[in-house]
């Protein structure tokens, strides 16, 4: 790794709603903060954000303008790169990028989020985020009333069909035909109006408005405006693992729905220096809590550096009254 050309008191690696929210409180706090960003939003292709209060509706490009607006108002700086390695030197860290420039932090915010890895489905990837979607209070009211499909990728899928069937009454579940559905599971489903198709999906159609229709292998197709996938939700952690941190499976009762690298209630890791928040340590927070963790974390982190700070005056025997200490 190149000798670093700057040196910040934190590097944000990640620009998203939990990265921007704890460069905020940071540079409110008057330190020196860098954010490193590829400009590559997991949820970039959704029309809005939905859920966060007073920005209700917003497109995330938009939403995340503001927030790197805002936070290089404080004096923040905010550069697109992608970080390639983190490694501890001394008593903090240097970040290398893609470019090959090195920059040295004294603490680290990691909020590199999470990848969602679909089914080898025809169609769903190009559709991803507008009409083939996962989580209902992020889209539920958009597609109120409309038939939606469930593609079966796991055992969730019930629990899917049965929370999709608060937003509509036209729902179908195209069950996996690798895994049998069991009678209470069907009572239930069935209790509820909730159709289940057990025939392979093929294919998802699409017409001119968007997604029309789910193609099963009889050679059938079921209309419907909206395709739902419970994916699986694979952190982007490697950068954390390099720092020797551990990742691990995230359930929701019994099921793994993802990956995730584990964080006190603050963002602190098991590494010290190194904070988290976002999708990265959490698969199921959405951009709201996403942007709250984010806060915490910037605020722990800024406490630690007082701290810090504090212990180093202490050793000198002296210290600046009425500035902060560099």
């Amino acid at each position: 790794m190149n000798e670093p050309t700057r040196s910040f008191e934190v590097v944000v690696v990640g620009g998203g709603a939990a990265g921007l929210s704890g460069a905020l409180m940071l540079a409110r706090a008057r330190r020196s903060v860098l954010v490193i960003d590829t400009a590559q939003p997991r949820n970039a292709p959704a029309r809005g954000v939905h859920g966060y209060l007073g920005s209700e509706g917003t497109s995330p490009a938009e939403l995340l303008a503001r927030g790197r607006t805002e936070v290089e108002s404080y004096g923040c700086v905010v550069e697109q790169g992608r970080v390639v390695a983190l490694e501890r030197t001394g008593d903090g860290f240097t970040v290398e990028r893609e470019d090959g420039s090195v920059v040295a932090a004294r603490r680290l915010l990691v909020t590199t989020g999470l990848v969602d890895e679909l089914p080898d489905i025809p169609g769903l990837a190009e559709h991803w985020g507008t009409g083939v979607l996962h989580c209902p209070y992020c889209h539920g009211w958009e597609v109120r009333d409309e038939p939606v499909g469930v593609v079966a990728s796991g055992p969730v899928a019930v629990h899917a069909s049965l929370l999709w069937r608060q937003w509509t009454d036209r729902v179908t579940l195209f069950a996996h035909p690798g895994q049998s559905l069991a009678g209470p599971d069907r009572e239930k489903l069935a209790a509820r109006g909730i159709t289940v198709v057990d025939t392979a999906v093929e294919a998802v159609e699409a017409d001119g408005r968007g997604v029309s229709g789910v193609r099963t292998a009889d050679g059938s197709v079921v209309p419907v405006h909206a395709v739902v996938v419970p994916t699986f939700m694979r952190s982007r952690s490697q950068l954390l693992v390099d720092l020797g941190l551990e990742v691990v499976e995230q359930k929701i009762g019994e099921h793994v729905m993802g990956t995730c690298v584990e964080a006190g209630p603050m963002g602190a890791t098991a590494v010290p220096g190194v904070w988290v928040a976002g999708n990265v340590t959490s698969v199921t927070e959405q951009v709201i809590g996403s942007a709250a963790a984010g806060g915490r974390a910037g605020a722990a982190i800024n406490a630690d550096l007082v701290m810090a700070e504090a212990e180093r005056a202490l050793e000198r025997g002296r210290d600046a009254p009425g500035a902060p200490v560099a």
